[in-house]
């Protein structure tokens, strides 16, 4: 059976990836999205990742830079962006930092990684301590997990009650409508890896001492869990893919593609902003003739 995702259409090809990789309005079905597809290269494979992700990289610093720069001339307008990169363990959040944030300027970067929370966080509302991750303005923030483990692991592993959990969804959707409408570009990335694959990356950490310091015990017991993350992600995709802020479900068993969609994705998303360069708050001839007589 043909899968979501698993298209060869040449014409589908030359639709904006945004569009491809959008999650389908309607139940979400995991089993039914493909976690190996190549949608939306231009490339005939990995052999020429190199060479379509360099051809990313003069635009998106542009695109970044311009942001940023926004962000320092006019703050109280500058629009911000955040990316939000949720997926299982070995989906390969780290590796998308690494390999596509890793192509704009860190200076305009933020970067979030969300852990268990503490007991000053849980005496507060679950979205509090977002609130004080989010990028300020002219930058890309990043989300390394986010709000949407308290809808996820709580649920996996009866940390709240159901009713605390299920009301999340519109309290998120709420928000996240609020984010936007308040200038915030909100990019949300599912990485979808299979159980197979994650099965391989974990013995590939195994069989390398220089990967010893990424495995982790705890990662077999969760794995246990599998339908129960699965079941939990597909309530949260289906009920908090929105039109301010839709997911995109991205296929992550192959590293090149994943790393290399997601920064198209975010290539597209700057592009959308339309940002032109700051105009100069002085007289640019006047400071020539100043400069030159220095």
């Amino acid at each position: 059976m043909a899968k979501h995702n698993d298209r060869s259409d040449p014409v589908a090809e030359q639709r904006p990836l945004a569009e491809l990789l959008r999650l389908p309005a309607g139940p979400v079905d995991l089993s039914t999205i493909a976690t190996d597809s190549t949608v939306g290269f231009p490339g005939r494979g990995k052999d020429d990742v190199g060479t379509v992700g360099a051809a990313l990289v003069p635009e998106l610093e542009d695109l970044q830079e311009r942001l940023f720069a926004n962000g320092r001339a006019t703050p109280e307008t500058a629009p911000r962006v955040l990316l939000v990169l949720q997926g299982m363990d070995t989906s390969g959040k780290g590796g998308v930092i690494k390999h596509a944030i890793g192509m704009v300027d860190p200076q305009g970067v933020d970067i979030t990684s969300f852990k268990s929370p503490t007991k000053t966080e849980l005496a507060h509302p679950f979205l509090w301590r977002i609130e004080r991750a989010l990028p300020a303005p002219g930058m890309v923030g990043i989300f390394d997990r986010s709000h949407y483990e308290d809808v996820l692991i709580v649920r996996v592993h009866d940390l709240v009650p159901e009713a605390v959990w299920s009301a999340r969804y519109a309290e998120i959707n709420a928000w996240e409508e609020a984010l936007v409408a308040g200038g915030t570009t909100v990019v949300k990335c599912f990485l979808h890896v299979s159980h197979d694959k994650q099965k391989e990356r974990l013995l590939e950490r195994l069989d390398d001492p220089t990967k010893y310091w990424k495995y982790n015990p705890g990662d077999v017991e969760e794995r246990q869990h599998w339908p129960a993350y699965t079941e939990a992600y597909e309530a949260a995709l289906e009920q908090c893919s929105t039109q301010h802020a839709p997911w995109f479900v991205v296929p992550a068993d192959r590293k090149w593609y994943r790393n290399w969609a997601v920064a198209q994705l975010l290539v597209e998303h700057l592009r959308g902003l339309d940002l032109a360069w700051p105009a100069a708050d002085f007289d640019v001839s006047t400071e020539q003739a100043r400069v030159a007589a220095s």
